[in-house]
């Protein structure tokens, strides 16, 4: 797990590194442009630095982890495997920084995507038995009261965090083409994703404790003993799944305008599409275990029975590592408000990253990571 969190660390601080260099860079060409087309483009910004958040909708999944006891849980208990779902929702937040030369319809920029989530659950459901009569001696019956409880208990925590990374150079190859002011960009570039997910997992149960009588003949007299069976069941895993790749990535955006004009601010339409390959590699490492009890009551008088241990299944930890190649494509539609050197954005944007990760307990199986939902963010202009 330590070298895990020394390549998280690694990459973190490489991305950051990455994205600073650019943002230095962006800073340092705007500063040094030559003043030739300062007539052309007078008033207009050649850096933008956007900041944002997105509430994400997740798409997750991994092999339910499903022993084999848990075949014997009462009707009456929900599935654990519903308790052992990752969370539903998570926030992004991202950051963008586009340097516009002056006098030039090429666009270069850096972004950055970071997200999160995390949910904990712990379920414990339970029935409560009353005591009964149990009958010992001819004619004397006592009150028998339960050592155990029928229930199901289950624990979980699981965690996701996923960081993409881009670097594009486009150029605006269609100004006018769907109506008069409108932008088309094509932007080629390299993509980088990591996510990484995180389960521990612990059940328990108590399926089929029950009082049972025993039936003896004493004389004429019907002797009716108590005793208590119940099986007591645990198991657990915990697992750490990654993805990190790399590779060439291309979109397409466009914006059109709806009202106004640049000069006293103006609502655009905005909406784009994008694709990308990553070549990387998948890694798994799961480590679980089953152990399986019984008590048979033993005879109701003299002996409330021993603990035996019918079946205990530890495996080794199994660890995988592969290399992968993963399609990626997305898109977004929204709406922006621009005016003169700021701009405010929000709409409706996803990216599907398919067969990204093995998400398999004791042999691979991928699963795809989706993410996608309603976003906002700001834009600032700078220089000019």
């Amino acid at each position: 797990m330590s070298e895990l969190i020394q390549q998280n660390s690694d990459c973190a601080a490489v991305r950051w590194q990455l994205l600073t260099g650019v943002s230095a860079l962006a800073l340092i060409a705007n500063a040094a442009l030559p003043n030739a087309a300062k007539a052309e483009d007078a008033g207009r910004p050649t850096v933008w630095v956007e900041l944002g958040g997105q509430l994400d909708r997740l798409n997750a999944g991994s092999e339910p982890f499903a022993p084999d006891f848990t075949s014997m849980r009462p009707a009456i208990f929900p599935s654990s495997q519903r308790y052992e779902k990752p969370a539903l929702y998570g926030f992004d937040e991202f950051g963008k920084i586009s340097l516009e030369p002056k006098g030039s319809d090429w666009t270069f920029t850096a972004s950055i995507r970071y997200g999160r989530s995390s949910v904990s659950r712990h379920a414990h459901q339970q029935t409560h038995a009353s005591p009964i009569g149990n009958s010992l001696i001819p004619g004397f019956y006592q009150r028998k009261y339960p050592r155990a409880a029928r229930f199901a208990d289950t624990t979980a925590r699981l965690e996701e965090q996923h960081a993409i990374v881009d670097f594009q150079a486009g150029k605006d190859v269609g100004l006018g083409l769907f109506g008069r002011n409108t932008s088309s960009s094509i932007n080629l570039g390299i993509r980088f994703a990591q996510f990484i997910d995180k389960s521990n997992i612990s059940l328990r149960s108590n399926p089929d404790w029950r009082f049972q009588h025993k039936y003896y003949q004493y004389y004429s007299y019907d002797l009716s003993i108590v005793m208590q069976p119940y099986h007591s069941n645990a198991a657990g895993l915990i697992a750490e799944r990654s993805f990190r790749g790399v590779g060439p990535s291309l979109s397409w955006d466009a914006s059109a305008p709806l009202a106004g004009n640049p000069d006293s601010g103006e609502l655009n339409f905005d909406w784009g599409v994008n694709a990308a390959i990553l070549f990387g590699r998948q890694k798994a490492r799961t480590q679980h275990h089953e152990t399986v009890r019984y008590n048979d009551g033993g005879n109701g008088i003299f002996s409330q029975g021993t603990m035996v241990t019918v079946y205990r299944n530890i495996p080794p930890a199994r660890t995988r590592s592969r290399s992968v190649v993963v399609p990626n494509v997305g898109g977004f539609a929204g709406l922006s408000f621009r005016y003169d050197a700021a701009k405010v954005s929000f709409g409706y944007r996803g990216d599907f990253f398919f067969n990204a990760m093995d998400g398999g307990i004791d042999a691979r199986k991928t699963y795809g990571r989706n993410f996608f939902g309603p976003y906002a963010s700001i834009s600032i202009g700078l220089g000019g």
